[in-house]
């Protein structure tokens, strides 16, 4: 990859990845370790980040937090690709009423404003007796299917517009005087074309859904204390930023990070990918 800023956004998120899958073995200290004796104290050489309310290690709980975002992101994110890929290639293929009526639905979700379906799942979830007992595991799987039901839409619509003009192709005209069925042109003369589209709107996709993760956990709408996750830790530290500001600088600054790294690696992968792609 020729452009450095890119290649260093790839790296920087390859150690969030990395130190979010041994977060176990990296952190100091568990998540929900209380130390009573160490309430609130601000960075030192014991506690690097300094320590919460509950005298809980904050460096270790953002490390810990960086297992959930990223693995919210990930998972919500290759969701919604899969099936804004395979809806969007269906409308754009048959066209005509299909493609009228498959788009209607789109526009349908685009009316509801996001944070409102994110509250409609939340208090679905909330609600299923199936999760009792298992917080962690129903507060997980409500913010990936609410971010998943966001992101699809604008994956859809993009490889829609691109399978109108590519099944124009004279390609595809020989594909099916060959005899290939309408699957078959599809998954393989239509869709590798828009590989390089798809890879980029990939790295532009998971940013915006580990932000959208940790704005629903900001708001309470997402993961609960005492697990952790960098929207979690925000929240906790907004209460406290006036006397004690490190509790929201440091989650502040992990966000911040993961933000700017995903963009330039997005920005870097688009030019070296497909420079006519437009997000």
């Amino acid at each position: 990859m020729k452009n450095k800023w890119a290649l260093a956004g790839g790296v920087f998120l390859l150690f969030i990845c990395i130190v979010g899958i041994f977060a176990p073995v990296i952190a100091p200290y568990s998540y929900n370790a209380q130390d009573m004796d160490h309430v609130l104290n601000t960075p030192n050489s014991k506690f690097l980040f300094g320590t919460d309310g509950l005298g809980r290690d904050l460096l270790s709980r953002i490390i810990y937090g960086a297992r959930v975002s990223m693995a919210v992101g990930l998972v919500a994110s290759i969701i919604s690709l899969a099936f804004g890929t395979l809806y969007g290639a269906v409308a754009g293929y048959f066209g005509g009423r299909t493609d009228g009526l498959l788009m209607r639905v789109v526009d349908l979700f685009q009316s509801i404003p996001a944070l409102v379906l994110m509250i409609i799942i939340s208090v679905i979830f909330n609600a299923l007796k199936f999760f009792e007992g298992s917080e962690l595991l129903r507060d997980t799987l409500g913010m990936i299917v609410a971010l998943s039901l966001i992101g699809w839409v604008g994956v859809a619509r993009l490889v829609r517009n691109q399978v109108l003009q590519i099944k124009e192709f004279p390609f595809v005209e020989a594909a099916k005087a060959s005899g290939a069925n309408n699957f078959e042109i599809v998954s393989r003369h239509i869709l590798p074309q828009l590989s390089g589209s798809l890879i980029v709107m990939f790295t532009y996709l998971v940013p915006s859904q580990i932000l959208f993760e940790s704005f629903l956990s900001f708001i309470g709408l997402g993961l609960q204390p005492p697990y952790s996750s960098w929207g979690v830790l925000a929240n906790e530290g907004w209460r406290s930023f006036r006397t004690y500001p490190h509790l929201i600088l440091f989650p502040g600054i992990a966000i911040f990070l993961t933000m700017l790294a995903s963009q330039f690696f997005g920005d870097g992968l688009r030019d070296e990918i497909d420079p006519k792609f437009t997000s």
